[in-house]
């Protein structure tokens, strides 16, 4: 057997998020063949200090062993500069990194800006895609440019909402209605989001979202069935099985997500057929009008009443967890666990070769 793969994982991050990239870190390192990659692990903690361990022979089998608190494990600047070594000496310390950070500092673009300029293969979207998967507004913007098909929403920042509270929350009234939902702008894993039934909720779930992010988007409330679809692939991407989410709570929320485990998946979700190919149509649509690559889950609502599709939103990054939506799709469309992350690495070597093809001084003009 050939040389093995020298993989980077970074998680943790300083997000609302954090302990959502420690699952998916931990699920993703028991997933590995070691057979054919070695994994080296960056832990950031929730302060944004960094820490290297050295390379992993076998998955660890506890969150805490993510840590990395040992004394051995590199800490601050001395973790942080192998990722930039092949910039000296020619000889990186890692062959690609796998960025399993959720929200903010790692979704957002920025991890994905820094591995740009430490010339580093990657896993997942690049830094345009992850910025405007991340955001709700542009993301939203863009998909009405694509003709996508949304709920309607308004959105507005800290100091526009400080100046004048009144004047949004009558033109929330008006063009969204009770209940609507209340979501920080820029933030993943349903963390921030609020349901308000009346203009006393509204406000609290505005000032809580504000806690987050400085932008703030209200979207008005759809009687709907939440569908899924996973998307996997760079210029060509494909789209799984659509699944569905059963919520344990009024919605799906953080606590419905990964704590109580009472929330059902149905995959694939019950569905007529023209339906399902419809949403796995949106879903590429939408993967493509971000410039996606490598992978993204896509939400969509579905009308209980009248049938008509609704596109959430784009997640460049989703989790990996063990009940997260995102690999048990593509295992229903036939696509297990170890093989989704030989793609994705695939994938990632792919889009950095097709990246090398251009001329970025213009020595060739």
């Amino acid at each position: 057997m050939g040389e093995k793969v020298r993989v980077g994982l970074i998680y943790g991050g300083r997000s609302g998020e954090h302990e959502v990239s420690l699952q998916t870190a931990l699920a993703v390192m028991k997933a590995f063949n070691y057979d054919k990659y070695v994994i080296k692990p960056f832990y950031i903690t929730k302060s944004g200090e960094w820490r290297a361990g050295g390379f992993l022979a076998a998955p660890p089998q506890e969150l805490q062993e993510l840590h990395l608190a040992d004394e051995a494990a590199l800490q601050g600047t001395d973790a942080i500069l192998p990722l930039f070594s092949g910039l000296a000496n020619q000889q990186k310390a890692v062959d690609l990194v796998f960025p399993l950070l959720h929200g903010t500092f790692g979704e957002d673009g920025t991890i994905q800006g820094m591995l740009e300029m430490a010339d580093i293969p990657y896993v997942g979207a690049g830094v345009l895609a992850s910025a405007v998967g991340m955001d709700k507004v542009l993301m939203k913007k863009v998909f009405a440019h694509e003709g996508l098909p949304q709920c309607l929403y308004r959105y507005f920042n800290r100091l526009q909402w400080e100046k004048d509270p009144a004047f949004f929350i009558m033109e929330i009234e008006i063009a969204l209605g009770y209940p609507c939902f209340i979501k920080p702008a820029n933030l993943g894993s349903s963390v921030g989001i609020s349901k308000a039934r009346d203009r006393e909720e509204l406000i609290a779930a505005i000032n809580y979202a504000l806690r987050f992010d400085r932008k703030v988007i209200v979207e008005e409330f759809i009687d709907a069935r939440e569908i899924e679809v996973s998307v996997l692939g760079n210029d060509e991407p494909q789209a799984s099985v659509p699944g569905e989410i059963s919520p344990s709570n009024d919605f799906y929320d953080y606590k419905a997500k990964y704590i109580d485990g009472k929330s059902q998946l149905h995959i694939p979700a019950s569905l007529p057929e023209g339906t399902a190919e419809e949403i796995r149509e949106l879903a590429v649509r939408a993967f493509q009008a971000i410039d996606g690559s490598g992978l993204s889950r896509v939400d969509f609502f579905l009308h209980k009443t009248d049938g008509r599709i609704y596109i959430n939103e784009v997640n460049t990054m989703p989790g990996f967890t063990p009940i997260s939506m995102y690999p048990l799709m593509w295992k229903e469309s036939g696509v297990s666990y170890a093989e989704l992350l030989d793609t994705l690495i695939e994938l990632a070597i792919a889009r950095y070769e097709d990246k090398q093809r251009l001329d970025y001084c213009g020595d060739n003009a």
